[in-house]
């Protein structure tokens, strides 16, 4: 894809930094700034990981990219932004992949009556074993599934 024409609509520069993250991103869908940032040096190799969190944040804040956050892993960057969709990973090996909205439009999920906001996004976490931690019999179970009602707090 040609990144320039949007990141002039939303009114940013068009610089080889940019084009260079974007392209990394696209490449990489679900890529941490680490790997982004590694994936530029070929290109930029004065590119400092710093320089790339400042990117990729402005990105974000431009509504270029789509900020992941998982937890218990650091952000990931995907330039899919304009469905809508939900993410599963792998406990074991932390893989991500993405995951369609069953209902096909935002937000995937009805708020209770009475809520006083207007929701405009209801992110899903799928958390399972992936098919090929599956297949090496990595059954890694280390993270306690939570079920309605269960908490955390004492």
């Amino acid at each position: 894809m040609d990144w320039a024409q949007p990141l002039r609509h939303v009114g940013r520069r068009v610089t080889r930094q940019r084009l260079c993250v974007l392209e990394a991103a696209q490449r990489h869908p679900h890529a941490t700034a680490e790997e982004i940032h590694r994936d530029t040096l070929s290109e930029l190799p004065q590119f400092s990981l710093q320089s790339a969190y400042v990117v990729l944040n402005d990105l974000v804040e431009s509504g270029l990219l789509r900020r992941i956050d998982l937890p218990g892993h650091p952000a990931r960057f995907e330039t899919e932004i304009a469905d809508n969709h939900h993410h599963a990973v792998c406990i074991s090996c932390g893989r991500v992949e993405d995951v369609a909205c069953a209902v096909g439009h935002a937000p995937c999920l009805t708020p209770p009556d009475g809520l006083k906001m207007n929701i405009l996004v209801a992110d899903v976490l799928f958390r399972g074993i992936c098919a090929d931690c599956a297949a090496r019999g990595e059954n890694n179970h280390s993270e306690k599934p939570q079920h309605e009602g269960d908490s955390d707090d004492y």
